[in-house]
């Protein structure tokens, strides 16, 4: 069988063949009850290990390392029309999963660990989640365990190797790198921190808030679907793996070239007729905002501000630290529609613009609503989506997840997606697209056209 299978079986496969979902809420419940986990928002010195550069105004650690806090503005007719602190990290960090067969069933290495940020404790983590400075130890600590499998992820089979986006509304033109790696030898498990798991368990585990974190979400959501030709009987016995017909047809048609040219047409124009203008500028300059004691907080109504922490995390590569993280001031609600339409499932996105955008624009979900979005300013279909919502309609999947634990404290945001008729939407404003799987799975195949949003939420979806 092609390895195309293999991955659609372990999706297919909730009960697992190495732990249960029991065994792996036992294991995640055990360490939360065991790790310390101490964070305190403290007072901004500006002056510490964490220290107000004059000369850029950005706000930096003495190691010159992991992140930076600028100040950012979009300038319009020479008038400022939005500014906000923005992090600054250039580095491309490894957020990867080790596969391996095992007994005739694909099962993914999944960590089990702590972020500063997180609303909880403990969430299944990738095999790897690094940034350059953890990797090259730039904290004075240890390197983070599996490492080298990735350094040296050509001699093994690789299932994917993207370089996508991060949430461009907080981060400027960040990146992470997504990887996947089949290899056949025998994988030494710590089982304190690690432990096997089939795709369809953690999509399982998906369901339950705030478990599974935000970078298995984006690293599982890149895995593509044609990296084998499939013969009549092979395709036969992946359909059967499915219970939505619809989405198996949308994931095994051929994608539909002439949506995929007219995206390519809208994100092109959206990037070569740009004429926003921003620039990066000190934090001391943004005139809206406060550079307090106790954090960095907007004068007005807005989706977050940065507070300082002091951590204490048994187990980490390094036990005592502090840092900025962002706080975001309510949750946002991330949605997608969803329809069959002549048999093929399909999914509404949009062309969304943000200022921290690698390359300007990238397709995103029918939804994005940050917590202080004006509602007045919706559109037709925002309207109906919020709508559904309300009224329970068709929702397929409705769960609170976190975001990145490393720079977000205690964000969680509502992902939802809805099924609808064809009747409910009849015309599309433009920079929608309904779109199938195929022609999705197609596009996540290169850097920076699907956003970390809609990524995310077609990760949710079970076979």
């Amino acid at each position: 069988m092609s390895i195309t299978y293999d991955i659609l079986k372990s999706w297919s496969n909730v009960e697992g063949n190495v732990n249960s979902i029991p065994d792996i809420l036992s294991w995640i419940s055990k360490k939360d009850e065991k790790f310390n986990v101490n964070i305190k928002k403290i007072d901004f010195l500006y002056n510490g290990f964490w220290y107000y550069d004059n000369e850029d105004g950005h706000i930096k650690n003495k190691n010159n390392s992991f992140f930076q806090l600028s100040g950012y503005q979009e300038i319009e007719d020479d008038k400022i029309i939005k500014e906000q602190p923005i992090i600054l990290q250039y580095e491309i960090g490894y957020l990867g999963i080790i596969c391996k067969m095992i007994d005739g069933e694909l099962n993914c290495l999944m960590q089990a660990k702590i972020e500063p940020g997180n609303i909880n404790k403990i969430q299944i983590s990738p095999t790897i989640q690094a940034t350059k400075s953890n990797f090259t130890a730039k904290h004075g600590g240890k390197t983070p365990k599996y490492l080298d499998y990735f350094i040296k992820s050509k001699d093994y089979k690789i299932i994917v190797d993207q370089i996508q986006s991060e949430q461009s509304s907080r981060f400027y033109k960040k990146r992470n790198r997504n990887i996947i790696i089949l290899v056949d030898e025998d994988v030494k498990v710590y089982s304190d921190s690690y432990m096997w798991m089939t795709l369809g368990q953690i999509k399982e585990l998906m369901r339950i808030d705030n478990l599974v974190n935000m970078d298995t979400r984006t690293v599982l959501s890149c895995i593509p679907l044609k990296l084998s030709d499939l013969d009549d009987g092979e395709s036969e016995k992946i359909k059967s793996l499915f219970t939505d017909k619809g989405l198996y047809d949308s994931m095994f048609k051929q994608p539909d070239t002439q949506t995929i040219k007219s995206v390519f047409n809208f994100l092109n124009d959206e990037k070569m007729y740009n004429s926003d203008c921003s620039r990066l500028v000190p934090l001391k300059s943004l005139k809206s905002w406060k550079l307090d004691k106790q954090e960095i907080v907007c004068k007005q109504p807005y989706d977050f501000k940065v507070v300082y922490c002091n951590i204490e995390i048994e187990g980490r590569e390094v036990n005592y630290w502090e840092q900025p993280l962002v706080e975001a001031c309510g949750n946002a609600i991330l949605g997608l529609f969803t329809r069959e339409e002549n048999g093929v499932r399909k999914f509404l996105v949009k062309a969304k613009k943000e200022m921290g955008c690698f390359d300007t624009v990238e397709l995103g979900p029918t939804i994005q609503l940050e917590p202080t979005n004006p509602k007045n300013q919706m559109d037709s279909i925002e309207k109906c989506f919020i709508e559904r919502a309300k009224k329970q309609s068709g929702i397929l999947i409705d769960v609170m997840l976190s975001e990145e634990g490393g720079r977000f404290y205690h964000e969680q945001n509502r992902n939802i997606i809805i099924d609808i008729k064809d009747e409910v939407i009849k015309d599309l404003p433009e920079g929608y697209f309904w779109m199938d799987y195929a022609s999705l799975n197609y596009l996540v195949q290169f850097n920076n056209y699907l956003n970390i949003q809609l990524r995310n939420l077609l990760s949710l979806l079970k076979i």
